[in-house]
Parts: C-alpha cells; structure tokens; sequence
C-alpha cells in the first residue's frame, strides 16, 4: 500500500486558540493522507513544575492550544470528513494536572457563584514511563503513591462552527472542540460534519490519560505526538461529532444543562441507530434504552459533553457499516502505517 504522509509540527507562534474564524489552513491535504502532528498541552508548555501555578504563569487568553487549521482538499458544507487516531503518544518524561480557582465540578465557578473561597492553585507533575506504559501519580500532601496506566487521547478535536462562528478552543459544540471523552483514543475514528470549505480540521489538549467528567477541570495534561488519517465522505452530512470503533457506535452532545448534552447525545445515537438498521425511531428508542451506555465527557467547560454509546452487535444480524466501511479501511492504513515503522 503506497501512502501519502505529511507532517505539521507548529512553531509556538502557530498555534491557535479558537475554531474558525477563517485562519489560513497550516497545512492542505488530500483526502485518505496520514498526518503526523504534534500538539502542546492545555498551558502551552508553561506549567512545569509545582510551583508553576497557571494563574502566575498562563495567559488564559491563550489555554487550550490547537494544532491546524488543516483543510481537506474537497471538502465542502453538507459533507463529513472522517479523523481515524492511529497512534497518540506523549512526547515528555512528564505531565501535570492541577486545580486552579473558579474552575473544576466541585468549586464556585464564574457561572456557578457562592460566597466560599475558591480553590488554590495546586500542580501535581506526573512521571511518565513511555516504555512501561504508565503514569505516576504522586500525592501534594502526604500518603501512598500511585502508579496508572497511559491511555493517551485528545480532548479537543473539531472542525470550523457553521454560519461564521468563532469558538474558544475550550468550548465544546457541534463543531467538536473541548469535548474531553476518553473515547478519542488510538484506534477510534470520529466524524465531523463539514460546514466550511476545507472543514479546518484542528486537534490539540492532550492527556495522558483522564477521568470521565475530567472532574477537576484537568487531565493528566501533555504534549502529543499524534497520527491520524484524514478522509472524507461526499454528500452525507453530521450533526454532532460521532466516534466509532470495532465494536461500537458513539454520538456526543454538549450543552448546558447537563441533561441537554445527555438529551443532544441520546438523540442523535437513536436518529443514526434507526437511520443505518432501518428501524422505526421508536423501535431504535427502546433499542437504544436497553443496551446503551452514556460514559461522561467533561462536566467542566464552558459547554458540557456527554457520549451515548451503542455496541455494533446489537445491530442486527447482517452488521451494520457505516459510510460504506470507512472506519475498517482507515484501520488498514493505519495499520500499513505502523507496519512500515
């Protein structure tokens, strides 16, 4: 298999902070070509030890780095291009998390206001073993040391918004963005709806590995080396972003309340499950309420993000595919891209 692969690794002054807005596109690719990019953490690289508090040393105008804009040749409004994650791995021996104020699900926040004292500034810098695999988490204030295992994923995947838009690279929508799901790791293919020419695919806020709901406002946040194969299916349009693996079927939704994005994600799981079997909406509905899941995005954003989740298997007999297969052909080059080293 002959592949076409390019690389964009961003100069510090080419990272971007929002989705569209008509940035010129860092890089043109053609559809079916395997990316190789780096991204920065959630602070630029700025917090690196614990006495780097984000609110002394980030300029919050400029958290959440994104690298792109990257225009898919022929893509155009109404159809949908598709982003398979082949590999996701950091690229330091370290990480970090922290709590900041007036950020994170269990402290006063700028919408949420109460009259306590917001929480400190507090950094945990993790120890990364890339050989082994796994990320050491080690207590501020005393007590036994924990060693997890890396699942490395993006937080922020997305697509320039419709109708002119501009959102903060934080704010998680139909575009995609700061969706925080645990699903966009290696192996998932997840598909945007195209709503500008070129869609203006960006990807960025790496995290070694992170809880559902990202609780605390933040992963185990880190620098990425990524590569992931980009393609686009004509004509057929998506209206959230939609993840797939081997064995299952995801819609996500963010919205505030929370309930929304679970409604937004649970609808969009019964229109596609009813769309791609042929089943009545209602059939798909009960379908749906039996066997799916619901795993948590993040509950921290300026937008919240749930995922509805469906196991291919109870899909019907046949099976069900969608776009013709796409996910299993992105597979296979991801795998030809691997097995060249």
């Amino acid at each position: 298999m002959t592949l076409e692969v390019v690389s964009l690794n961003p100069e510090p002054g080419q990272y971007r902070y929002s989705f569209g807005g008509a940035p010129e596109p860092l890089l043109r690719v053609q559809p079916g070509t395997v990316v190789e990019l780096t991204t920065e953490d959630c602070f630029g690289g700025r917090v690196t030890s614990t006495g780097d508090l984000p609110s002394q040393v980030c300029d919050f105008s400029q958290l959440n780095p994104v690298t792109g804009p990257i225009h898919v040749e022929g893509a155009e409004p109404g159809d949908t291009i598709a982003v398979h994650f082949v590999d996701i791995a950091p690229v330091r021996d370290w990480a970090v998390s922290t709590t900041f104020p007036h950020f994170g699900a269990l402290t006063a926040t700028h919408s949420t206001a109460m009259l306590h004292d917001a929480l400190e500034d507090v950094v945990w810098v993790y120890e990364v073993d890339r050989v082994r695999g796994t990320c050491l988490f080690r207590p501020r204030r005393g007590g036994p040391e924990v060693e997890l295992p890396l699942d490395p994923m993006h937080g922020t995947v997305g697509v320039a918004p419709a109708g002119g838009e501009v959102f903060a690279s934080i704010t998680p929508g139909a575009h995609g963005g700061n969706m925080d799901t645990p699903e966009l790791r290696a192996g998932t293919t997840a598909y945007f709806g195209v709503n500008v020419p070129g869609a203006q695919l960006a990807i960025g806020d790496g995290h070694c590995r992170q809880g559902e709901g990202e609780v605390c406002g933040t992963a185990v946040e880190a620098a990425m080396r990524t590569v992931v194969v980009v393609d686009l299916i004509k004509g057929a349009g998506t209206p959230w972003p939609r993840p797939e693996t081997d064995d299952f079927l995801m819609s996500t939704g963010s919205a505030r309340p929370h309930e929304d994005a679970y409604r937004v994600s649970q609808h969009d799981l019964v229109t596609w499950a009813a769309e791609l079997t042929g089943w009545d909406t209602l059939d798909a509905y009960q379908l749906v309420s039996q066997a799916g899941l619901a795993p948590t995005g993040n509950v921290v954003d300026t937008n919240y993000t749930m995922v509805a989740k469906l196991a291919k298997k109870y899909l019907g007999r046949a099976g069900v595919t969608v776009a013709g297969g796409v996910h299993d052909r992105l597979r296979q080059t991801g795998a030809a891209y691997l097995a060249q080293g």
